[in-house]
């Protein structure tokens, strides 16, 4: 039932409200956000010209490289395939073959959480877990156990 849910979205995702725009806006912001560059790029930034909130984004740096740590290590555990629907391709290649969970997703929530996110850093990481699916490279729970893992191990590190 699971399975077919997932499929059912990702689906949903692959056939809906796709463009030429949307789609290369989605291919750009999953390049920045491979191996987490985005938010490590954020959080360097933040540590050498904001001193009065340095130890925020050092804690940011953290998270989001335990973040990185975790997500490789349950994927190679799991070692669940990347989607592969005939009809609907992938829109881009992946460094690797493994889906579960996404590090986009898992990433985006730690730096968001991290970095103490308003409305507009979630919103962030929303877009970048549901590009995912969009893009074919994930099912939806890939990016919705991402999100809960990245969250999660940004609260827990310290």
């Amino acid at each position: 039932m699971l399975g077919a849910l997932d499929l059912a979205l990702l689906r949903l995702l692959r056939t809906r409200g796709h463009s030429p725009a949307l789609e290369a806006a989605a291919v750009g912001l999953a390049r920045v956000g491979e191996h987490a560059a985005l938010w490590h790029s954020v959080a360097v930034a933040g540590t050498l010209l904001d001193r009065d909130r340095r130890p925020l984004y050092l804690h940011t740096i953290r998270a989001v490289g335990v973040t990185q740590f975790a997500t490789s290590a349950i994927k190679l555990g799991f070692r669940r395939a990347r989607p592969a629907i005939e009809d609907l391709p992938a829109l881009m290649p992946t460094v690797s073959e493994l889906s579960y969970p996404s590090a986009h997703a898992s990433t985006a929530f730690a730096a968001a959480r991290g970095l103490n996110g308003g409305p507009v850093l979630y919103a962030l990481a929303v877009i970048m877990a549901l590009s995912r699916p969009y893009l074919g490279v994930h099912y939806p729970s890939d990016t919705l156990a991402g999100a809960v893992l990245g969250d999660a191990l940004a609260r827990l590190t310290p």
